[in-house]
């Protein structure tokens, strides 16, 4: 027992350290290569992980009740907090955001909704959604889109990741309108933040064992401000010269994702190209409801749908895909150095899938959300029995 009491000291050090790196988590630690199925029943009785849950809109809460289901059902030693902020439904406030905020920095970890974001200008640029990110400082944005087997769909086995800044660039909410009916929307570009970006990038394909890194851009046109996000790419592909560096033009990225989506690995680009190729992507492999995505600062990590849609005209009709969701709480969980239950989650997400019987209406069947719960909780088993 003193052995396990050590490991678990060590899990929660490890978790509570301040500066722990955002692409320190992506690599497998010594207490997750330690532990074992009755390591789990053991945490179970020491006490939860807590971790940050903001539903947001649309489907969202329907989504987060899929979570909690799927947890339960597995005996997942994670506490929830959950908190509500949503512009739509008038529980968006200062008040609300610094709650959220508070809850985040404590517990490091979140998982999370759409929170979306109204069209009509109030007075106010920035979303609460992009408020959040920029004061947790989430600068990576990683979707890892890959074909769920079982699940065929115009191009099988793809498995690439976008990697997307998204503190900077077109979403840094700089507009005014200069003259009567002239509008400037500035786009911020800066070499820390564009460096930075690139090292992540390198860095998770080092970890993840990949070959190539693809910086996408517009520097043909934007000579200065996608010239400076390229040129440090540039610099810091220098740096690993096992990693293959290749470079495209946003344009020419999105026609070869559609025609021959295979020659990508990584890809690395400003915030409003990753927004863009994060949906086109997702789309290659069966849609929003499918792919999981996750965000990272030096600190805090926030796990959410890689295409963030809320899917607001089936809220309350209960045909929402919760895959991606419950494939990002899997990765939450292995985030958290809980293996077992990630893996025990992932696996019944996948034989799910993989067997067909049971598919929700985006996926061409007719199975509703609380079908796809219940069968992947009667998919649930230990992990390599």
């Amino acid at each position: 027992m003193a052995a396990l009491s050590g490991v678990r000291w060590l899990t929660r050090a490890l978790l509570a350290a301040p500066n722990p790196g955002a692409w320190r988590s992506l690599s497998t630690s010594v207490v997750a290569q330690a532990a074992s199925q009755s390591q789990a029943e053991d945490m179970r009785v020491e006490g939860a992980f807590p971790v940050t849950m903001l539903p947001g809109d649309g489907v969202g809460p329907e989504l987060m009740h899929a979570v909690k289901e799927v947890f339960k059902a597995a005996s997942v030693p994670v506490e929830f907090q959950e908190h509500h902020l949503s512009e739509v439904q008038n529980m968006a406030s200062e008040e609300k955001l610094e709650q959220v905020l508070s809850s985040m920095k404590e517990n490091k970890v979140a998982i999370i909704g759409k929170i979306h974001t109204p069209m009509e200008y109030k007075g106010e640029l920035a979303s609460y959604d992009m408020r959040l990110r920029r004061k947790l400082d989430l600068f990576a944005n990683v979707v890892h889109v890959k074909s769920l087997p079982g699940y065929m769909t115009r191009h099988n086995n793809l498995d690439l990741v976008i990697i997307r800044e998204q503190t900077e660039g077109e979403y840094s909410s700089l507009e005014h309108e200069s003259a009567r009916g002239v509008i400037e929307c500035l786009k911020i570009v800066t070499r820390t933040k564009s460096q930075r970006i690139a090292k992540f990038a390198f860095d998770y394909a080092t970890k993840k064992g990949r070959s190539k890194v693809t910086a996408v851009h517009k520097a043909n046109i934007m000579k200065l401000g996608d010239g400076l996000f390229l040129q440090c790419c540039e610099e810091v592909a220098e740096l690993y010269p096992k990693i293959k560096f290749e470079t495209m033009i946003i344009d020419n990225c999105c026609m070869q994702l559609v025609q021959n989506p295979y020659q990508f690995d990584v890809l690395v680009m400003p915030n409003l190209y990753g927004n863009i190729i994060d949906n086109l992507a997702a789309g290659l492999v069966g849609g929003a409801g499918v792919v999981p995505g996750e965000s990272y600062s030096a600190e805090y990590a926030v796990f959410e749908m890689g295409a963030r849609h809320p899917f607001a005209q089936a809220v309350g009709r209960n045909i929402a895909n919760p895959t991606a969701m419950l494939l990002s709480a899997s990765n939450m969980l292995r985030h958290l150095n809980l293996e077992y239950h990630s893996n025990m989650i992932a696996d019944a997400v996948k034989k799910v899938i993989k067997l067909g019987k049971v598919r929700t209406r985006d996926m061409g069947g007719y199975s509703t959300t609380t079908d796809f719960i219940k069968s992947v909780i009667g998919h649930l088993h230990p992990h390599g029995g």
